[in-house]
């Protein structure tokens, strides 16, 4: 397509994309990622992102199209059956649902939970297809903007949007900016595509193509979340006696009665989504007070069982995932750690975003969009009809959900390079991911910093190939960088002015020698040795493969310096603040204070330690057993070892459930995927065994 092409060209690409996601198969996996996407929004503490890193490895075989259309399908809807856990026992499914429960649980306790998800329901549908709409008119409008960009630009987008995500996702803005950097750093490793120079493989042919994103994500995100199940032991129940269908046509007449309400948090959602690093846990937040301030009586109402409050919350977080495409399809910028993901499958398939998903990719632009509206028309009609159903999920025992789920996790992480270390590089970065949450590290940077690691430096190559540093004068880079700059800089100027108003009150500035003994000290420690690392270990390379890593290594130095600094001086004044404030609890500033018993409850820090020990020898365990007698068939064993040593559960149970899984695993990657397994020792053993096609799992 030329760059000339008009609305009416615009319009025919539409149907013809129409056309294209129409076709069965498609439907079946957008459909397949709509019921996934249902199911792990129920189960709390998983979400979108957990399920689009366990779906990413298997989207490898599929055609673009299938492809994205499943994901988004899952990523679209996780935020509509959250509500049910939120509702029912106010416990957000995911962190979108989390201002839903606000008024979503008071009205559950009222007997009002069929007109809260009645209304909820309809908002997210309607909120999704307002953000569906947006992404397809705003691809026209983008479209000329776009094709006048060129490499310079993107590059500065591109940290534009690392830097938003870096200081928004996270409680501390050195703490976002160590975790972009870091994951930046990890996209290095592996053969430079510029000059051919091997970066950190440390000898090992496994990372010549780099670190695999697949177990690089899913250990980041879904092995934290797992290890937290099984050591609180604790199931989501509560009172489902007050659902009912009748009710929920209430609800659906609340949404229209209030459809002005609709609208207004629909494009606060959108708009919102829209910009890099503002993601569910934010939009929703902001949709609710935006009601909350101006809807009559409000401060009345609000909290304590108000519809209004539903309705905003949920119109916003759906509409946000329509918004989050926009610069991920326009700039490559992920939206949303989620989207990172998503970025993750366009490389995959060999999907460039920027100008080209604006001209030559328009079909597959538009595609997304169509995968969006369905998905949220898709998935509000089944949470209609099985909303009941659903909720019965959450209160399913972790005895028996978190060994079915990890096995999934590892037979995931195996797709990355279809190697044994990938399970190694699973576990190695769970460890990392739950030391992270654990001291308020925010994660999601990591991972958008390692997808986005690649496109930054090929942008920079260019740029300073073609242009060297006149592509700094260009009007549009200065002015994205000068506001990519305030917006890091910003937040640490109004730090230092809170800091100096409580000096104005007489407070004292000291030596907080407690944060020697803080693992946050040790942590952070570490990143800055990391960084020393590669300060001096690229020096020896060409200038184009040192060029990021020097970078890099310079700033990460400089941040982990001024993070620590920053910690050991503290005013009287800052440190009661601390004393005062919930252990854990992100109120924008860096909570220095570590107590692995505010995330457990009341859990012993004894007993905390014991079962993540033991956490970390099941996952071993299943890897050692995996190697011995093959991957596959290490799942049956792990899965009824685990369920009947650590869960406890009875015989009969425990192999329903392991067989019933394990017979769905083979099905699905033995018999129709027709994964290649790695070889096992049973294999080696007895070599009749790998000549049996149905055998052949060793």
């Amino acid at each position: 397509m030329e760059s000339g092409v008009g609305i009416e060209s615009m319009l025919t690409m539409a149907l013809q994309a129409l056309d294209i996601i129409s076709d069965p198969s498609r439907i079946i996996f957008l459909i397949s990622g709509v019921l996934m996407g249902l199911v792990i929004g129920v189960i709390p503490g998983l979400g979108g992102l957990v399920g689009l890193s366990l779906l990413l490895p298997f989207t490898y075989a599929m055609d673009p199209y299938a492809a994205i259309a499943m994901m988004l399908g899952l990523g679209s809807v996780t935020v509509t059956s959250d509500t049910i856990p939120a509702v029912l026992f106010g416990v957000p499914g995911t962190s979108g649902s989390a201002a839903t429960i606000l008024d979503g649980y008071p009205l559950a306790r009222k007997g009002e939970a069929s007109r809260a998800f009645g209304a909820a329901f309809t908002a997210s549908v309607l909120g999704g297809l307002f953000g569906a709409l947006l992404l397809a008119v705003s691809v026209p409008v983008l479209r000329p903007f776009m094709l006048s960009f060129s490499q310079p630009e993107m590059f500065a987008i591109c940290l534009f949007g690392l830097s938003l995500v870096a200081v928004l996702s996270g409680s501390s803005v050195a703490k976002g900016l160590l975790a972009a950097a870091l994951g930046i750093l990890i996209s290095t490793i592996g053969d430079d595509q510029q000059t051919g120079t091997i970066r950190w493989a440390f000898d090992t042919q496994y990372l010549w193509d780099g670190l695999p994103l697949v177990p690089f994500a899913l250990g980041i995100f879904a092995i934290p979340e797992l290890a937290d199940l099984m050591i609180t032991r604790k199931t989501v129940s509560g009172d489902t006696k007050n659902f009912g269908k009748k009710g929920q046509i209430e609800g659906v007449k609340d949404v229209f009665k209030n459809w002005f309400l609709v609208l207004r948090c629909g494009v606060i959602g959108s708009v919102l989504g829209s910009i890099p690093g503002i993601g569910a846990s934010v939009v929703d937040w902001v949709a609710y007070g935006h009601a909350a301030r101006t809807e009559k009586d409000a401060q009345k109402t609000f909290g304590k069982g108000d519809i209004r409050g539903v309705i905003a919350s949920e119109s916003s977080n759906n509409a946000k995932e329509g918004g989050a495409l926009v610069p991920t399809i326009a700039f490559g910028v992920p939206g949303s750690a989620s989207m990172a993901l998503l970025l993750g499958a366009f490389l995959i398939h060999g999907i460039v975003p920027g100008p080209k998903m604006l001209s030559e990719n328009l079909d597959l632009t538009y595609t997304m969009v169509w995968s969006v509206a369905f998905a949220n028309i898709f998935g509000a009609g089944l949470c209609f009809i099985f909303a009941n159903k659903l909720a019965k999920i959450a209160v399913i025992r972790p005895g028996i959900l978190v060994p079915v789920v990890l096995a999934v996790v590892f037979l995931g992480a195996f797709q990355g390079h279809k190697d044994w270390a990938d399970l190694y590089v699973l576990i190695g970065f769970g460890m990392l991911g739950w030391l992270m949450k654990r001291l308020r590290w925010p994660r999601p940077p990591l991972v958008l910093g390692f997808v986005l690691g690649a496109l930054i430096e090929r942008y920079l190559y260019i740029s300073y190939s073609r242009w060297e540093f006149e592509w700094l004068s260009r009007p549009v880079v200065m002015i994205i960088l000068i506001i990519t700059f305030i917006s890091v800089i910003l937040p640490v100027i109004q730090k230092f002015r809170k800091r100096g108003k409580s000096q104005n009150k007489k407070s004292k500035v000291s030596f907080n020698k407690d944060y020697l003994l803080n693992p946050d000290f040790s942590f952070t420690l570490i990143f800055g040795l990391i960084f020393t690392y590669a300060l001096i270990t690229s020096g020896e390379w060409e200038m184009d493969a040192k060029l990021i890593p020097m970078l890099l290594g310079v700033f990460g130095i400089i941040i982990s310096f001024f993070h620590i600094s920053s910690c050991f001086f503290k005013s009287d004044h800052e440190h009661k603040e601390k004393i005062l404030s919930v252990p854990g609890q992100q109120t924008g500033e860096e909570t220095t204070h570590f107590d692995i018993q505010a995330d457990y409850g009341d859990l012993t820090s004894k007993v905390i330690y014991s079962r993540a020990g033991r956490y970390l020898l099941w996952c071993i365990g299943y890897i050692i057993i995996a190697q011995l007698i093959g991957l596959l068939p290490a799942i049956l064993v792990f899965v009824i070892a685990y369920m009947r040593l650590e869960a406890k559960e009875s015989w009969r149970v425990t192999l329903t459930i392991s067989s019933i899984m394990w017979g769905l695993c083979y099905l699905l990657f033995h018999s129709v995927l027709k994964v290649l397994w790695p070889l096992a020792i049973i294999g080696s053993w007895f070599p009749v065994l790998r000549s049996i096609r149905e055998f052949n799992l060793f």
